[in-house]
């Protein structure tokens, strides 16, 4: 009576050796194991190693193994209850995403793609990041959205706290005028050098608006564009310092873009204490604050009634 449980016992060892060499020589189906459930949703190994290689390569250190299983269960949980209030990000906006944090580094999405494969990550494993970030943003802002304003009561008093009541920075409205040299697409580097001649002898001549902006509108492959109107606060530092030593009716210095060389013609610069940089400043301070204390408190709530199922 015992052999046929003698003979249970082989064929479970046999199989407990087939699957160990099927992992050994098909490391695809090691990356396919499911690590862990987050409310019916699967996490896999792959998805923890691809995560790990995100976070090393971003931030320049490589994070416990726990780290990344928890990272990876937060990003299903916000994904699934941002889909219970109808919240859903699209492809589109995902893909859009994707397109400009390239831009932001100085490359194309094409060569920011060939960088994460050489860091051994794929794109689908940073648009999934993207997609939990975005989904969670666009939910604790719609969920919460009265107790993260920041009203003018709230900056006043911030202000007031940080600098002793000593604080008095102002800040300036501005209204530019884009003046470009215009040079197509993969002009030589010798036409380049005519073309910034001819921007450089444009700024020495340009010494007031009227008739700067006159002058300019009669040379050839010279465009002047409607203007805008810039709040300092708005401004990245480097430009708000620029600006802000410039003369009224002068030329900023010329700056390569796709359309050419681009100028700014200062035209009017407005005093205004109402939308200062350090307005700016502490009011997105104070939101981020309100922000990141709704996304913890929230995300606590959600883990605690999470059906989480580790697998190894």
């Amino acid at each position: 009576m015992s052999a046929p449980h003698v003979k249970y016992r082989s064929w479970r060892g046999v199989i407990a050796a087939t699957a160990l060499a099927a992992a050994l020589f098909c490391p695809s189906l090691v990356h396919a194991q499911v690590v862990v459930v987050a409310n019916g949703s699967p996490i896999t190994e792959l998805d923890v190693q691809q995560r790990q290689k995100l976070i090393a390569s971003s931030a320049h250190k490589r994070p416990s193994r726990k780290e990344v299983i928890d990272e990876l269960i937060n990003d299903r949980l916000k994904i699934a209850k941002a889909k219970s209030y109808g919240l859903v990000v699209t492809d589109a906006q995902v893909d859009t995403a994707f397109d400009n944090m390239a831009k932001r580094q100085g490359v194309t999405p094409g060569q920011f793609t060939e960088f994460l494969k050489r860091a051994g990550v794929t794109p689908y494993a940073v648009k999934q990041r993207i997609r939990a970030e975005m989904t969670w943003g666009e939910l604790i802002r719609g969920k919460f959205d009265a107790s993260l304003h920041v009203s003018e009561a709230d900056i006043a008093q911030a202000i007031h706290r940080q600098s002793g009541g000593s604080a008095s920075e102002v800040g300036y409205i501005y209204t530019l005028y884009p003046v470009t040299v215009v040079a197509a697409s993969g002009t030589s580097a010798s036409v380049m050098t005519t073309k910034r001649r001819e921007a450089e002898s444009l700024r020495s001549r340009f010494t007031n608006c009227r008739q700067g902006l006159a002058l300019a509108r009669t040379i050839p492959d010279v465009a002047v564009r409607q203007p805008m109107t810039k709040s300092s606060a708005d401004l990245p530092d480097a430009l708000r310092d620029l600006l802000g030593k410039m003369e009224i009716g002068h030329l900023t210095a010329p700056d390569v873009t796709a359309q050419g060389l681009q100028m700014f013609a200062v035209c009017a610069k407005k005093e205004t204490k109402v939308d200062s940089p350090l307005r700016a400043k502490v009011k997105d301070e104070i939101y981020a604050k309100r922000f990141k204390a709704a996304s913890e408190s929230f995300l606590a709530d959600i883990r605690r009634s999470a059906m989480i199922e580790y697998k190894r």
